[in-house]
């Protein structure tokens, strides 16, 4: 059955991400892997950083870890920004194993897709856009590191650094510093900023608005109407993004304008790169070319608040989505209008979609504050805005740190991770593993109907 089907998918998911972070803390923790001893809870935490490609880190990568190291981090930031379905399918395809009917209804039950035909296709063509990206990325990083690096190691940082950056992982190898030196770096500001944005949109996304720039090129449409004939999903992803990455820089811009620890000692080209930088990056990247600890409190509110929406829905990124708060607006627009429907781009929204998002903005804020209560218990000399900005951090699969987490102690660290796990599988895919199957359709019970007062 269907539901049950959609059941299996929640536990494929939840226990390969948790396999794939057990066998990385494992690798991670070898002797070969390190260039001084290394506690299995760091080695565990930085695995479970690079699976639910977060970026947050009790060393740093770039002194701890070996060539070797550094290999299994990418690898496991690769996995986890494309995901174990899309992973396995792939070893699938190598091995020319064939693809079951079953196997491609977990594959659409995980990209939520309409029906379950052309599934290996789509993730070929995942495969495919995710390694020209990555690829293109990469060209671009190597004009600045080849020359910084030389020709190997500029090589591998631009490698490194683009996988990360598209798989909104953040963590880097060139120090404890991250971009920061590079603030004033067109080249790589914009390179990591496109980098972020597209893995952030989402795949389905990705082939939507290729399928309408052919479109426009083929003369079937007039290029004008290319956003009028993209998906409802689409149309709301690209609105909520747009809306989201200029409402933060300038939120940064004007708050940090005079900040001398952040934007304030910058001339106003770099002000204005960093603020979109900073806004982009708070979408689940966790790069930094400025201090994060230096912030105003303004600021940190406001990336608690970035981080805590995250990406869109079938990409790299976490958070509760952007899709999830764009309907719950949406929704809240039609009761303030009296309308009883929810519309958007001249479509109805499906209630069933109102209450999925509900659910999961629910659950993600419950997990969210039991997470900073608990860190914050027994963190009691640290500042609430401090280990709010970490918790944020962590179940947006963020990674921007405000000088926090290396200093935590193993129980506030064991909460961050749990909070990055829930982060990357999703508050809703927990949620319904813990409660079980959904009962058939025609078994439940029809009960009489009653109203609450609310507000």
């Amino acid at each position: 059955m269907k539901k049950n089907i959609r059941w299996n998918t929640m536990k494929i998911l939840a226990a390969g991400f948790l396999g794939v972070i057990l066998a990385g803390g494992v690798l991670l923790w070898l002797p070969a892997c390190n260039t001084r001893p290394i506690a299995f809870m760091d080695a565990l935490f930085t695995s479970t950083s690079a699976v639910c490609v977060t970026g947050l880190v009790t060393v740093t990568p770039e002194a701890q870890f070996t060539l070797l190291g550094q290999v299994i981090l990418l690898i496991l930031i690769q996995v986890g920004g494309l995901g174990v379905i899309a992973c396995v399918t792939a070893f699938f395809l190598i091995l020319r194993k064939k693809i079951t009917v079953k196997e491609r209804i977990v594959i659409q039950e995980t990209y939520n897709m309409d029906s379950p035909g052309g599934m290996v296709k789509f993730i070929l063509r995942i495969l495919k856009g995710t390694f020209i990206v990555e690829g293109v990325g990469a060209l671009l990083y190597a004009f600045q590191f080849i020359p910084e690096y030389g020709v190997i190691k500029g090589i591998w940082y631009s490698v490194f650094h683009a996988v990360s950056a598209f798989c909104n992982a953040g963590i880097d190898i060139l120090g404890s510093s991250s971009f920061i030196k590079y603030v004033n770096n067109p080249l790589i500001n914009v390179t990591t900023m496109l980098l972020i944005i597209l893995g952030g949109l989402g795949f389905i996304v990705w082939y939507d608005l290729l399928a309408g720039i052919r479109r426009a090129w083929k003369k079937e449409n007039p290029g004008r109407w290319w956003f009028t004939r993209l998906s409802l999903h689409s149309k709301v992803v690209l609105t909520v993004t747009a809306g989201m990455i200029c409402a933060g820089a300038l939120n940064f811009f004007l708050a940090e304008y005079s900040n001398p620890d952040t934007l304030g000692n910058l001339p106003i080209g770099s002000k204005v790169m960093a603020s979109f930088f900073q806004s982009v990056t708070t979408r689940t990247a966790g790069f930094a070319t400025i201090p994060q600890a230096a912030l105003t409190t303004e600021s940190q509110m406001v990336s608690c608040v970035l981080m805590f929406i995250g990406g869109s829905p079938g990409g790299t990124a976490g958070g509760i989505k952007t899709t999830t708060i764009g309907l719950i607006v949406i929704c809240c627009m039609a009761v303030v209008k009296g309308r009883d429907d929810a519309e958007c781009f001249g479509r109805k929204v499906a209630e069933r979609n109102i209450r999925m998002g509900s659910a999961v903005i629910t659950l993600a804020v419950i997990a969210l504050f039991t997470g900073t209560a608990i860190v914050a218990g027994i963190e009691k000399d640290v500042s609430f805005i401090r280990v709010l900005y970490e918790t944020c951090s962590a179940i947006g699969t963020v990674g921007l740190t405000a000088d926090l987490t290396p200093d935590l102690a193993r129980g506030s660290q064991a909460v961050i991770m749990v909070l990055m796990y829930i982060g990357r599988i999703g508050p809703m895919t927990l949620a319904l593993l813990f409660g079980g199957r959904a009962k058939q359709k025609g078994l439940e019970r029809e009960l009489p109907t009653q109203r609450v007062m609310v507000g």
